[in-house]
């Protein structure tokens, strides 16, 4: 078993009115590796000047994890299979929506992977299209969630 950690820094500054819900809510994101990332909710979420839009917000960051996964299974599973891959870009996209109870939550994520391949041996369209769908029954990010995830050529 692994574990995996972050720490989550949040402080109330500048004597912001907490209680009528002025306050920033930047914070930051501390990895087990000392990388320190500067998060805020989404300014869809929560307006300026309490968010900020340069910052990654928990959507972005669930987006992310969940194509860089993908992708992490995806270039090892096409390593295995002898497929030399050059480069794999994806502008991956999250859709907010409500469930039956009425709560928001990332209900889709779209992956839109663009692979460069390279090398004598190249992978048909069926061989793609089944590393994609192992890949995405071997993501363990993908595993831990609901949401739809899609793979959109």
């Amino acid at each position: 078993m692994h574990e995996y950690k972050a720490t989550i820094d949040w402080k109330n500054v500048n004597g912001a009115d907490f209680l009528k819900g002025r306050y920033t809510r930047e914070h930051t994101w501390v990895f087990d590796g000392g990388l320190t990332v500067p998060a805020s909710p989404s300014p869809q979420v929560v307006p300026t000047p309490w968010s900020n839009p340069a910052n990654i917000d928990p959507e972005e960051a669930y987006v992310a994890s969940l194509s860089s996964c993908h992708m992490l299974t995806f270039l090892w599973l096409a390593g295995k299979a002898g497929f030399l891959v050059e480069s794999y870009r994806d502008e991956a996209a999250g859709v907010m929506a409500k469930n039956e109870r009425g709560s928001s939550w990332v209900s889709k994520v779209t992956l839109h992977p663009q692979i460069v391949w390279s090398g004598e041996k190249q992978p048909t369209a069926e061989e793609i299209d089944k590393l994609h769908h192992r890949s995405h029954e071997e993501c363990y990010i993908a595993n831990s969630v609901k949401t739809e995830v899609v793979v959109a050529g």
